[in-house]
């Protein structure tokens, strides 16, 4: 192992969107027990201090990798093409009127039901596009179209927050 590598060669996985959850979970398993600190207590110190960046450099490739946003957005930056979601927030005209309607929808629901078909319709809209991400990095190798999906992405799951934590309230 080599803490330069990316996320996939150190989980020994082919780059990709599309991953086996139960097997990256695996994965990162095996990895924590081979570099677990502990492991290492009777080797000193210097060996403690460098099973623990192990087991960082471990825990930060999991969270990319677990998660389907986090792993389109790192393929993306591997293949040149950061999401930069700080400073580029420009989006398709069709889908800033979605999340306004979305909005207006939420502020204006005040029961349980409505909020849950709500949710189902935004729950829609996010499979649709990690599909769509799925067929820009695996399928058609197309990184660069593959940052809007990305992006719209993380405005869906911030979105999708936002209801939670209104469906929650409800409750």
């Amino acid at each position: 192992m080599n803490l330069q590598d990316d996320d996939f060669a150190l989980f020994g996985l082919k780059q990709g969107f599309a991953q086996d959850r139960a097997s990256v979970d695996a994965r990162w398993k095996e990895l924590q027990r081979e570099a677990h600190p502990d492991k290492f207590a009777s080797h000193g110190p210097a060996a403690q201090r460098v099973a623990m960046q192990w087991s960082v450099r471990i825990n930060e490739a999991y969270q990319r990798l677990k998660d389907p946003l986090k792993r389109a957005a790192y393929l993306c930056e591997l293949a040149g093409f950061p999401i930069q979601a700080h400073s580029n927030t420009a989006m398709p005209t069709q889908f800033l009127m979605q999340q306004m309607e979305w909005r207006e929808a939420l502020d204006d629901s005040a029961d349980a039901d409505a909020l849950e078909q709500l949710l189902a319709e935004v729950q829609a809209a996010r499979k649709d596009l990690l599909q769509q991400c799925e067929q820009h990095l695996d399928q058609r190798q197309d990184p660069a179209a593959a940052v809007g999906s990305v992006r719209a992405l993380m405005f869906i799951d911030k979105f999708a927050q936002d209801l939670n934590q209104r469906l929650d309230q409800l409750e």
